[in-house]
């Protein structure tokens, strides 16, 4: 799921139990260059883009970027890997805020929250993020292999909320998945939405207006959301 990565973002690989090497460290910060310039690249030039201007624009050779991706377009992950971690990072942290504040917010206010917060860039590299993945989507209309890449994101994105609205609300399991479904795809429809908008950049719809807008009727009947575990 893209949003709009805090310079301080993660890297994109799961998170282990135990602090990363430095030999980790410096793959996932490879990947994530892969990524960036993966995506510029698609932006700018569609499905023509291949590996081997990928690597260049990169910086590495060919063979690098084979080590990594298997494909041209699975190189765009990692970097709308960041967004998803990015999205989590802010929930749990927000939940933990308003927690230890007693301000009585429900789940879904910490979702619309968190929500808002991933899709409002807070700065330039951030809005940059943004503005490449409104151009992948519009790429991926006509590129089935990279809207592959896309749902798979969003299928893992799915997972990863699922354990951590768990922590949140006291539902049962199949409230809580839908819940997890409900967001993640209020997410994902918002920021295709406001990619496929052909209105001039700064007059199109405000993504962060539109994911609470969709988080709002998608989970209007999960009441599991109306209060925080206790």
């Amino acid at each position: 799921m893209p949003t709009a990565p805090r310079p301080t973002a993660p890297a994109p690989a799961p998170l282990p139990s135990a602090a990363p090497s430095l030999t980790e460290r410096r793959k996932a910060e490879t990947q994530l260059e892969i990524a960036r310039a993966a995506a510029a690249l698609f932006a700018e030039r569609g499905s023509a883009v291949t590996a081997d201007d990928i690597a260049r624009s990169a910086g590495v050779a060919l063979r690098t970027f084979y080590r990594y991706f298997r494909a041209k377009e699975d190189a765009v992950a990692p970097l709308l890997a960041v967004g998803v971690r990015q999205w989590l990072a802010d929930l749990r942290q927000l939940a933990a805020e308003t927690e230890a504040e007693a301000d009585g917010r429900s789940v879904r206010d910490v979702l619309e929250r968190a929500a808002r917060q991933a899709l409002t860039p807070s700065d330039e590299r951030a809005a940059e993020a943004l503005r490449w993945t409104r151009g992948l989507l519009r790429v991926m209309r006509d590129d089935p292999a990279l809207r592959s890449v896309w749902h798979r994101v969003h299928h893992d994105s799915e997972e990863a909320l699922i354990p951590v609205l768990a922590g949140l609300t006291d539902g049962g399991p199949a409230e809580v998945r839908l819940a997890a479904a409900a967001a993640n795809t209020a997410m994902r429809v918002a920021v295709e939405t406001w990619a496929a908008d052909e209105t001039p950049e700064g007059q199109a719809a405000d993504p962060a207006e539109l994911v609470v807008r969709g988080m709002r009727a998608l989970t209007a009947g999960l009441s599991g959301l109306d209060r925080r575990r206790t």
